[in-house]
């Protein structure tokens, strides 16, 4: 579709007589609304790493402007991304090694269309883009691997292999009702490991996970680490009652920050994209050496592998530099009433304390990533969530209260994208209000705040978010 009409004389005359209103508090109405940006610059999400496409192929872009040898690497990114690896050994020498035990075939099976998976509809979907993360405590109760299962679960594998058994999830519908009486119902899952001889994994820490989006992942790489670590009041100083902190992970003994997965447990792009290969798929690299195995699956260290890595350095290199080179769809409805009374009310009851709208990279390889100002909605810090959404497992130096902000750009896409509105770490949410009602912890305050807004207000905040 083709780039928004831009009416920037609407808009400020929008702004003008929302603020005309006068402040507000409580469940009033939203009465204040940010600094009346071009429009243009505010549908820009991604700096000049933005594309104005909104149809199924909005996550799939490359950023603008590379030169012919880049879009050449974009292009071969793209096709191993998309393509299925095969059981080792096989004519396909530069595509086999898969599994043995594996979760899905390809990076797209979990990230359709570089967008975010989500959670299985029934027993038999064979969807893939939900993972479970593992562990149990050792003697002084901090997590380790499952002695037989490892730190993930695969549930599929490769023929004369046994997976090593199915997720089985149960879903207890909690009702609720708003302020103004509108009613909404929270699905909370219960997960069990089932083994393929139909017993339950028992003493084990479990972390549901789907398949994010990757598109944007190189400009916030690009943030600059100082500037993540400027943002964090772990202290909650300023008494606002948000307390984020940057994700300091040990890796090859450099303490380093975290920015990406659920915990932010990983440091880069090449990291989270060699990891991916090697717990989803069975795909060894640099990075990963080791087969997903354990010493205990001893059939499954008996097999045939597709070489020493199986991902050759290059093939990680291009893989990893077509994920960061992924643009990012441009804001719609820029400039509209609705929504910029959302982006006002968004503010106003406290969901920018943690979606920090906009951020600015630094110096990057890539021309189009480099000291650009984005609008991603994130501060990459690690927050408190609530009992409610707390997976009770650590990971790294995140406890099992904390989830990194997840960036919001995009998210009024994946319905046209990924066919499908599933929020939140597992996808529990099915819709957007439901994602809001989840928050606990440090974000109570704001859904307490969104539960009590005029109709008119939350209807607002909502068109806001779907138009990122």
């Amino acid at each position: 579709m083709g780039r928004p009409v831009q009416r920037p004389v609407l808009y400020t005359l929008v702004a003008m007589i929302i603020a005309l209103g006068g402040c507000s508090s409580g469940t009033e109405s939203a009465t204040t609304v940010p600094p009346p940006l071009d429009p243009s610059a505010r549908e820009r999400s991604g700096g000049d790493a933005t594309v104005h496409v909104e149809g199924r192929g909005a996550f799939e872009q490359p950023v603008p402007g590379m030169n012919g040898a880049d879009r050449r690497t974009f292009a071969l990114g793209n096709s191993l991304f998309n393509q299925n690896w095969v059981t080792a050994p096989a004519s396909t020498t530069g595509r086999d090694g898969l599994g043995p035990i594996f979760n899905a075939q390809s990076c797209s099976s979990c990230h359709f269309k570089d967008g975010r998976g989500q959670p299985p509809a029934n027993a038999d979907d064979p969807e893939r883009g939900l993972l479970i993360r593992l562990s149990v405590a050792d003697e002084n109760g901090d997590p380790v691997p499952h002695p037989e299962l490892g730190d993930q679960f695969q549930d599929r594998a490769i023929r004369g292999i046994d997976p090593e058994g199915s997720v089985r999830i149960t879903i207890t519908e909690k009702p609720g009702k708003l302020a103004d009486g509108t009613a909404y119902s929270l699905g909370a899952p219960t997960y069990e490991l089932v083994r393929p001889d139909g017993t339950v994994v028992t003493d084990v820490m479990l972390s549901p996970r789907v398949a994010p989006q990757v598109f944007g992942s190189g400009l916030l790489e690009a943030i600059p680490a100082e500037d993540v670590f400027a943002a964090e009041d772990p202290d909650d100083a300023d008494g606002d009652g948000i307390s984020g902190r940057a994700h300091r992970i040990d890796d090859h003994g450099e303490t380093v920050l975290g920015r990406f997965g659920w915990k932010a447990a990983v440091r880069s792009v090449e990291a989270q994209s060699a990891g991916a290969f090697n717990g989803d798929i069975g795909i060894t690299s640099r990075l990963n050496p080791d087969q997903p195995c354990t010493t205990a699956q001893t059939q499954c260290l008996a097999q045939a592998d597709g070489g020493r890595p199986e991902l050759a350095d290059e093939k990680l290199a291009t893989v990893t530099f077509y994920t960061r080179t992924l643009a990012v769809p441009a804001r719609r409805q820029v400039g509209s009433a609705s929504t910029d009374r959302g982006e006002a009310v968004f503010s106003q009851v406290g969901c920018a304390s943690c979606h920090t709208p906009q951020q600015r990279t630094g110096q990057d390889p890539v021309p189009a990533l480099s000291n650009q100002t984005i609008r991603p909605y994130t501060d990459l810090l690690l927050h408190d969530m609530g009992e409610a959404l707390a997976d009770n497992r650590s990971d790294g130096d995140a406890s099992g209260l904390e989830w990194r902000t997840p960036p919001l750009w995009g998210i009024g896409l994946f319905p046209v994208v990924n066919g499908h509105s599933r929020y939140l770490h597992d996808g529990r949410a099915r819709n957007l209000t439901e994602a809001v009602m989840w928050h606990g912890g440090e974000a109570r305050s704001a859904r307490e705040r969104f539960a009590e807004l005029p109709a008119a207000d939350r209807r607002a905040l909502l068109d806001f978010l779907e138009s990122l």
